[in-house]
C-alpha cells in the first residue's frame, strides 16, 4: 500500500511538474503574436497524438479495442471514418434500428464537443446542442457516462428500441451519481486528487 501510494504521488508530482512548465511565459502562444519566433527551435517540435476523447463512450464503448490505437491517433474531425462502426455497435449491440444508429452517428460524429457561444450559458451541457438547441460542450457536473448510456441504450433521443429507463441497471447506468470530493471553486476546477 506504501508502495503505490508513493507511486501515485510521484505520478502526481510529474503531472504538476509538466503543467508548471507548459503554462512557462517564454513560451510562444500564437503565430500571430510578434513575440513568435518561426525561426526558433521551439517552432520545429513534433508532437505525437497518442489519444483524444471528445465525447465520452465513443472510443470506450463503440469501437472495438483493436481499433483502439488507431481510432486514437485520427483527427477528431476525421473520426467520422469509425461512424460505421459506431453505428454497428448501436444495432447490434444495443438492438437499436438503423435509423436511430445513424442519427447517434451523427451526434457522435465527428468526435468533437461542439460549442455555439451566441447561445445562453445556462444552456450549457453536454449533448444539450442535439437535443435542445443548447449550447453544447461540457459541464464538470454533466454526468456524460449515464447520459452516453442514455443516448445509446435509452430513450434520451428516441424511445424507439430503447433496452432500459434512464438511470436503471444493467446498461442505463454506471451506478455513479455524485463525485467523491467536491469541485474547487478556482481553476482548473477539479476536485483534488484522491491519494
Amino acid at each position: 500500500m506504501k508502495t503505490w501510494n508513493a507511486t501515485r504521488l510521484a505520478g502526481s508530482a510529474l503531472v504538476a511538474l509538466a503543467l508548471a512548465t507548459g503554462c512557462s511565459d517564454n513560451t510562444p502562444t500564437a503565430a500571430g503574436d510578434p513575440s513568435f519566433d518561426r525561426s526558433s527551435a521551439q517552432t520545429k517540435m513534433v508532437y505525437d497524438q497518442v489519444e483524444f476523447l471528445g465525447n465520452p463512450l465513443v472510443s470506450e464503448v463503440t469501437i472495438v479495442k483493436a481499433n483502439h490505437d488507431a481510432y486514437n491517433r485520427t483527427m477528431p474531425y476525421a473520426s467520422a471514418t469509425y461512424r460505421p462502426e459506431t453505428e454497428s455497435f448501436i444495432v447490434n449491440v444495443a438492438g437499436r434500428p438503423a435509423a436511430y444508429a445513424s442519427v447517434v452517428g451523427g451526434v457522435l460524429h465527428p468526435d468533437m464537443l461542439i460549442v455555439d457561444s451566441s447561445k445562453p450559458a445556462s444552456t450549457a451541457g453536454w449533448l444539450s446542442w442535439a437535443l435542445a438547441n443548447g449550447y453544447g460542450g461540457r459541464k464538470l457536473t454533466d454526468d456524460v457516462v449515464d447520459i452516453g448510456l442514455y443516448a445509446i441504450f435509452s430513450s434520451l433521443l428516441s424511445p424507439d428500441g430503447a433496452s432500459c429507463a434512464p438511470g436503471a441497471l444493467p446498461l442505463c447506468t454506471d451506478n455513479v451519481n455524485a463525485n467523491d470530493k467536491p469541485f474547487s471553486s478556482t481553476f482548473p476546477y477539479l476536485a483534488a486528487p484522491t491519494l
